[in-house]
């Protein structure tokens, strides 16, 4: 088995630090032109965007119409508050707390008691690609016992949780979208995931 030096390794994690530099000052001018008045870079930062606001609403709905209305309302609501968008701030977890907003929202205005409707899927449990036929039921039937557990959490716990490994947001962005502090969501995360263990052991 060939060996990675030293040397290599620091050029791979140098041309993936700067990939990542790169993305996030073509994000930043996006959106900077966006706040001008550009549709069209913000149509661009939508398309990168967009799917992400739409699975939390989801969440919150567990209804696909809904949630697509609900992130269309909070597309617009997004565009009409640009000029109030922090600079250097990252757009996606700013949009998904709209989306979740709205949603909340609708969910509120349906009278319906809250709850998040939680579709764990193969990229959001980050498994690997199932070996065969059984072992992928198996990990469907894995992931769908982890959703089950997760939503007898109370709300502020799914929320955490989804938002950190069903919607696949960092901890900073996590806060972002929860309006919360980092330290905050650090410290609900691991009571969240505590209660989560009980939940999943008291199931067995």
């Amino acid at each position: 088995m060939a060996v990675a030096c030293p040397i290599e390794e620091a050029v791979r994690a140098h041309v993936s630090h700067t990939a990542s530099i790169s993305a996030q000052s073509d994000e930043q001018r996006l959106i900077a032109a966006a706040k001008a008045g550009d549709q069209h870079a913000y149509g661009r930062l939508l398309e990168r965007h967009q799917a992400a606001a739409f699975r939390a609403a989801c969440l919150i709905t567990g209804s696909a119409a809904e949630a697509e209305d609900a992130t269309q309302d909070a597309c617009v609501k997004a565009w009409l508050a640009l000029r109030r968008f922090r600079p250097g701030a990252p757009f996606r977890p700013w949009l998904v707390r709209i989306a979740i907003n709205e949603a909340r929202n609708r969910r509120r205005s349906a009278g319906r008691s809250a709850t998040l409707v939680l579709r764990l899927g193969p990229e959001a449990a980050g498994a690997a690609p199932a070996a065969s036929a059984e072992s992928e039921a198996l990990a469907d039937e894995e992931r769908s016992r982890v959703a089950s557990a997760v939503e007898r959490l109370r709300e502020d716990d799914q929320l955490v949780i989804a938002a950190r490994y069903f919607l696949g947001l960092s901890e900073a962005e996590t806060a972002i979208a929860l309006g919360l502090r980092r330290g905050t969501v650090k410290s609900r995360l691991s009571r969240a995931l505590g209660r989560l263990q009980t939940e999943l052991e008291t199931a067995e």
